[in-house]
């Protein structure tokens, strides 16, 4: 048994509009399984497909009140394209953003509701792998991040230092997984995370017993009215385990 990185779930007051300036910087489609729920995915696309990881956005009216801990990192193909898209980003109504990261080669940016994300200098390892390049996920100990990450997923680890750990698709395809050391600590549940779900087949409540064997804990909430289940893992981030598709 094994999971695979489907989705990318974030909390907004407004998911339609928030919705909306997702869609267009990453040039996919909207869609909505309900009120509250706003769903992107490529246009086109047939979910879960390792070629895209989608982005559920679902109202909250809870405010944005720290750095997030989970981001998306964007792509780019040269120079001119980074400065493009950071220009066209303004006009949707992203900011710049300062999250201490000094003189670096990438943009620093915030969407609408605050959310932090990067547009990358033009690297060649990212050339592939759509619009994303990368989910990336700030921990204490990328090592241990990795550890658990490679046993819950069926991807392929790529690089572990002592800095950052790198996961991909088996497939080869889609953006990457990042784990990045950094000095700050959680401290409120994620307004961004994970979405993992098994493969058709499989069997939801098994799978969520491997992961607490692996390291995973249950956070301390009421799931009964949900059909998914939420885990927490090691370093206290929620991730969703849902039902197969």
């Amino acid at each position: 048994m094994a999971t695979r990185l489907v989705q990318i779930n974030m909390k907004a007051q407004d998911d339609t509009a928030l919705g909306r300036f997702w869609a267009e910087a990453l040039g996919w489609g909207v869609d909505s399984e309900g009120p509250g729920v706003t769903n992107l995915e490529p246009v086109g696309f047939a979910y879960p497909d390792p070629a895209a990881v989608c982005i559920d956005i679902i109202a909250r009216p809870e405010p944005k009140t720290v750095k997030n801990r989970v981001h998306i990192d964007l792509a780019t193909t040269s120079t001119a394209h980074q400065a493009e898209l950071v220009a066209r980003l303004k006009d949707l109504g992203a900011t710049l953003a300062d999250v201490g990261q000094g003189d670096v080669p990438w943009t620093v940016m915030a969407d609408p509701e605050g959310n932090e994300f990067c547009v990358l200098e033009p690297r060649p390892v990212y050339q592939d792998t759509g619009p994303i390049a990368a989910v990336v996920v700030d921990c204490a100990d990328p090592r241990g991040m990795a550890r658990f990450w490679d046993q819950a997923m069926d991807w392929t680890l790529h690089e572990v230092t002592d800095d950052q750990a790198t996961m991909r698709s088996a497939e080869g395809v889609g953006p990457y997984l990042e784990f990045v050391r950094t000095p700050d600590t959680k401290s409120v549940w994620n307004r961004v995370h994970l979405d993992v779900a098994p493969y058709p087949g499989d069997d939801l409540a098994a799978e969520a017993a491997r992961l607490r064997a692996l390291g995973a804990t249950d956070p301390a909430i009421d799931q009964s009215a949900i059909p998914w289940t939420v885990l927490v893992d090691p370093e206290g981030n929620e991730f969703c385990l849902l039902t197969p598709r």
